[in-house]
């Protein structure tokens, strides 16, 4: 673009605990290339802030205040769960974001987050060809589900997997202290409704000895086995952890933790599957049980982030900057990774017809033969994700030091639009 045009950012979906790297090295490189590049625009909650002209001024924030964002948890600009639908089902929202954009002299477009936004992203990127208006979409990969293809692994996932890791040991020791007179199971529940990365982690504890059963969205349920497997542990240690996928569902695709509600994107509204399971073990082997269920704890656990997520997250931001100014467009930079131990991995790129609306699942060789457990190449995957701690600072209240933007929005230049 020969003209400098602003950029506009945006953050989607469920937050992580390391997003607001991404967004650090999105706005920080930004700011290294204002020759091309002039504001960043930050949407108010997501892609709305771009449809109701809620346009954030970065430019308002300090370098000091933008590099905090590395170490903060959650989005620091607001997030949400709004999906653009097809040009052809609803060209309003989209002619309503080119008039935004056209107005703030928008022409670069990042969009944080996992495979919905991907699809977004992507329906914005042929804005240019479908709608006259130039526009460089460039999706920055994010999810603790880990489910986005040709990517290695997406920012967001090692921390939740390491915080899960690392709950599952702490709360099995627990267990197995009580269990000669009181709890001999410990039910945790973790996100993942249809790939199992996050409960995989769980499975690391087996390295020290921890007798888990993992439930995985990628196996169906068979209640009779289950129990099974279970009792067979409680007779070999004298305990058990089981750690099951909030999508661990039934033959007849029914979920376990389904609540008959729907989110904005129309997927089935999940939660409870840690209860079902533990009543499920009490009812049939007559063991006291505790249970959890790890739900935002696990997404927002910046105190116990894994130092190679950080180091990525931030990294993806810098990378699609990089290849916005480089011209490229309808691409989301990836991790390509070269060897397991250890962990080394390169940064590559991928067109985003090839990312939207699909999903990357657990291997099959990465789950082991009875299907409760992880075989020796995912734990191989695994440790280098975890690898390593990024603790934030901590005040003299002994609470981590975080940062809350001032998120200054720009003047309206145009007639309000209502979703």
């Amino acid at each position: 673009m020969a003209k400098k045009k602003n950029a506009f950012y945006a953050q989607s979906g469920g937050v992580t605990a390391v997003i607001n790297a991404s967004a650090c090295g999105v706005i920080e490189t930004c700011r290294k290339h204002s020759d091309v590049i002039g504001k960043v625009y930050a949407g108010k909650n997501g892609i709305i802030g771009a449809l109701t002209e809620e346009l954030i001024d970065t430019s308002k924030e300090s370098d000091a205040a933008i590099a905090a964002l590395r170490s903060t948890p959650s989005g620091a600009f607001g997030s949400c769960r709004f999906k653009l639908k097809s040009l052809d089902a609803n060209k309003r929202e989209y002619e309503r974001l080119i008039e935004v954009f056209k107005a703030h002299n928008i022409g670069y477009f990042f969009y944080n987050g996992g495979g919905d936004s991907a699809d977004t992203c992507y329906k914005v990127s042929q804005l240019s060809e479908a709608m006259g208006y130039p526009i460089q979409a460039i999706h920055v990969p994010k999810t603790v589900d880990n489910d986005l293809p040709i990517t290695d692994c997406c920012p967001g996932f090692g921390s939740v997997a390491k915080y899960i890791a690392v709950s599952t040991l702490e709360a099995s020791y627990d267990v197995r202290s009580m269990a000669k007179t009181s709890t001999k199971i410990f039910v945790v529940e973790v996100m993942g409704r249809h790939a199992g990365w996050i409960a995989a982690a769980g499975g690391l504890v087996a390295e020290q000895g921890i007798p888990v059963v993992i439930l995985f969205p990628e196996i169906e349920f068979d209640q009779a086995k289950f129990i099974a497997a279970v009792d067979a542990k409680v007779k070999e240690y004298g305990y058990c952890t089981i750690v099951v996928s909030e999508g661990c569902h039934y033959p007849d695709g029914k979920f376990l933790a389904e609540q008959g509600t729907r989110d904005a994107f129309g997927h089935a509204q999940l939660g409870g599957a840690a209860p079902v399971v533990a009543n499920m073990i009490k009812d049939a082997l007559g063991h006291k049980f505790h249970w959890a269920v790890a739900d935002y704890l696990q997404r927002a656990a910046r105190h116990i982030a894994s130092k190679t997520d950080v180091k990525q997250a931030y990294a993806l931001g810098k990378k699609a900057v990089e290849l916005a100014v480089k011209g490229h467009n309808s691409v989301m930079p990836t991790i390509d990774r070269v060897s397991d131990i250890p962990y080394k991995y390169k940064l590559g790129y991928a067109e985003l017809k090839d990312v939207a609306n699909v999903e990357k699942f657990m291997p099959r060789d990465f789950i082991s033969k009875d299907g409760y457990g992880v075989t020796k190449k995912c734990i191989n995957y695994l440790t280098g994700l975890v690898e390593g701690e990024d603790y934030p600072k901590y005040g003299a209240d002994g609470l981590p030091v975080y940062v809350t933007m001032k998120n200054v929005t720009v003047a309206k230049k145009l007639p309000e639009f209502k979703l």
